[in-house]
C-alpha cells in the first residue's frame, strides 16, 4: 500500500518579498504533489501575481479548510486568512499590511498544525523589522510558536544535505554566547536533539559536540570551557544512553559530520553553525525547529526586497524546505549517507 501523501500548509511570507515567488517556483514541481499534498496560506491574487510571474500554468483557487486540498498538480490551492484578499500588497519594500498579513498566515499555520489539521507547516520569510513597525511583539516565527503552544526550550537546526547544526544559541552577541556554554544548557541541547531525531525515526542518533575554543582548547590549554562544561555534559548525556561525543573541535567535526560519521552537531553559538552550513551549500540551506509540539520547517534566506518582483530568486531552499517536511513528518527521509 502506498504511504499517504503528508499535508503540508506553505505560507508565503511577506507578500512584498520574495516568498510568493519561491512558493511559486517549488509548486512548478511534480516531485512537491508526488510526495505531498502542499496548499498555500495566502491570498488568491498574492499567489496568482507569483504564478504569472514565473509562468506557473496553474488552477489558483480558494479553499476554506486543509481536506479540500486536491494535492494535484496545476491545481494550487490557497487558504485565504480573512480581511486580506482584496488588499493589493506593494512590491519591493516594508508595508504595514504586508506584515500583518504575513504574520496572520504563521498565526494560522501554526494553529492548523496545533489542531493537527496538518502534517506540518513549510514558511516563506517574513521580515522582521516590518513586523515590529506594523506593532508585533512576536520578533520572529519561533516566537510566534512558542507564545501559541507555552513551549518552553525552543531551538534552531540549520540542514544543507547531510549536515545537521543544532544550535546552543543564536542571537546572541558573542561575548554572552560563550557565557551561556555551561554544563546544564550544553545537557539540555543534547537532550532535546536525542529526543527530536528519534521521533524523526533516527535509531540512536549520533549527535556530535562541537567544542567552543581552538582545538577544543587541548586539553584547558586555551579556555575551560571543554574541561568544565562541555565534556561534563556530554558524559551526563552518556549515562543517559545518549550516543554523544564531545567535545570534537570545531575545525573537524563538520567534515565528519558531512562524511557520516555524526548525524547531527551541537555546535556552541550562532555563526560556529551557519558559517559551517552556508559554506557547505548556501542555496539549499533551511531550518527547522526543535522544542515545539509540530513540524516547521523553513528557508533559510530573508525577504529580499531588492530583488522582489523580477522573477530572479532562487526557489531551491523552498523546494528543501518542502523535502525537509515530507521526510520528517514520514520518518523515514532523513536517513544517514
Amino acid at each position: 500500500m502506498a504511504q499517504k501523501r503528508p499535508t503540508l500548509a506553505l505560507t508565503l511570507g511577506d507578500p512584498s518579498g520574495i516568498g510568493p515567488e519561491v512558493v511559486a517556483k517549488a509548486l512548478k514541481r511534480t516531485e512537491v504533489y508526488e510526495t505531498s499534498v502542499p496548499f498555500v496560506i495566502g491570498t488568491v491574487a498574492a499567489m496568482s501575481d507569483a504564478a504569472r510571474l514565473v509562468g506557473l500554468q496553474a488552477n489558483v483557487r480558494a479553499i476554506t479548510r486543509p481536506q479540500d486540498a486536491s494535492g494535484k498538480a496545476g491545481t494550487v490551492d490557497v487558504l485565504n486568512v480573512d480581511g486580506y484578499e482584496e488588499t493589493r500588497f506593494p512590491v519591493g519594500k516594508h508595508a504595514v499590511d504586508s506584515a500583518k498579513a504575513s504574520h496572520a498566515w504563521v498565526e494560522r499555520a501554526a494553529r492548523l498544525c496545533i489542531d493537527g489539521d496538518v502534517a506540518g507547516m513549510v514558511t516563506a520569510p517574513v521580515n522582521k523589522e516590518a513586523w515590529h513597525t506594523a506593532g508585533f511583539e512576536d520578533t520572529g516565527h519561533q516566537e510566534v510558536f512558542k507564545r501559541l503552544t507555552g513551549a518552553g526550550y525552543v531551538a534552531t537546526m540549520l540542514v544543507s544535505g547531510g549536515l545537521r547544526c543544532m544550535h546552543l544559541s543564536t542571537h546572541k552577541p558573542l561575548r554572552e554566547a560563550c557565557d551561556y556554554v555551561t554544563r546544564a544548557n550544553v545537557l539540555r541541547a543534547i537532550r532535546l536533539t536525542h529526543s527530536e531525531f528519534e521521533k524523526w525515526g533516527f535509531d540512536r542518533p549520533r549527535i556530535a559536540v562541537a567544542g567552543l575554543n581552538p582545538h577544543a582548547s587541548d586539553n584547558g590549554l586555551i579556555g575551560r570551557e571543554e574541561l568544565d562544561e562541555i565534556a561534563p555534559a556530554v558524559a551526563d548525556a552518556r549515562k543517559e544512553k545518549i550516543l554523544a561525543t564531545g567535545p570534537v573541535p570545531a575545525d573537524s567535526v563538520f567534515s565528519q559530520a558531512i562524511n557520516g560519521k555524526y548525524d547531527v552537531v551541537v555546535v556552541m553559538y550562532h555563526d560556529q553553525g551557519h558559517i559551517a552550513i552556508k559554506v557547505h551549500g548556501f542555496e539549499e540551506s533551511i531550518s527547522v525547529n526543535l522544542g515545539i509540539p509540530f513540524l516547521r520547517t523553513s528557508v533559510d534566506h530573508g525577504t529580499a526586497f531588492d530583488i522582489a518582483g523580477k522573477g530572479v530568486a532562487d526557489e531551491t531552499s523552498m523546494i528543501e524546505a518542502i523535502r525537509l517536511a515530507v521526510a520528517l513528518s514520514t520518518r523515514k527521509g532523513i536517513v544517514r549517507r
